[in-house]
């Protein structure tokens, strides 16, 4: 979103399973992201950060230009930061990367299976939105369409995508991949993880 709008801003790396007390100071819920700007503003979350941007640059508008667009941006937030992410991410991702970093045991598979089960159905309604729409919310590029390929470049990233299940959601995904704003995230890497070849391409 910050690159999407044009803003400057360096990023940091925070584990918060390090308890990093200074950290707390910012955000004492533990968690990440946290946005402090020049002046010691901090926002906390990555919704309340969101709002935040839009207030604060509404040039570029992520979500939506009119009230139904708004209302259905962030109807659309809402389910893929609380129910694809409930439903699929943190039973693949956490399941699979962050209870080694974590040291908290070996991955369930029972989870892991469950996540790649409910993955199918939420494909399901991207493509369906995205073939109504072009995008998401709409015709525009809105932060539910940034919303959800954070979850599924984290996915996917791991190989745990199955795209040819439904080409719209590919096609959609292959759309949002392509921007500029995405270069820098898909050319992230997990220390000992190798993401699939196509992983970066927009093309698959």
């Amino acid at each position: 979103m910050l690159r999407e709008k044009g803003i400057e801003f360096d990023l940091l790396q925070e584990n918060p399973w390090e308890k990093n007390l200074t950290f707390f100071a910012l955000n004492p819920a533990g968690e990440v992201p946290v946005l402090v700007e020049d002046d010691g503003t901090t926002v906390s979350g990555s919704y309340a950060i969101a709002e935040y941007l839009e207030d604060l640059h509404p040039e570029v508008p992520m979500l939506g230009r009119s009230v139904p667009e708004r209302a259905e941006a962030r109807r659309l937030v809402d389910w893929f930061d609380h129910k694809f992410d409930y439903e699929v991410t943190q039973n693949i991702l956490f399941e699979k990367v962050f209870k080694r970093l974590m040291n908290y045991g070996p991955p369930n598979s029972t989870a892991i299976r469950a996540g790649k089960e409910n993955i199918y159905y939420h494909l399901d309604y991207i493509g369906y939105l995205s073939s109504e729409r072009h995008f998401l919310a709409g015709d525009q590029l809105t932060l539910a369409d940034l919303a959800a390929a954070a979850h599924l470049s984290a996915l996917d990233y791991l190989g745990d995508v199955p795209w040819d299940y439904n080409l719209a959601a590919q096609q959609w995904y292959a759309l949002v991949k392509s921007r500029p704003s995405m270069r820098p995230v898909l050319a992230d890497r997990i220390h000992g993880v190798k993401p699939p070849e196509y992983y970066e391409n927009p093309d698959f």
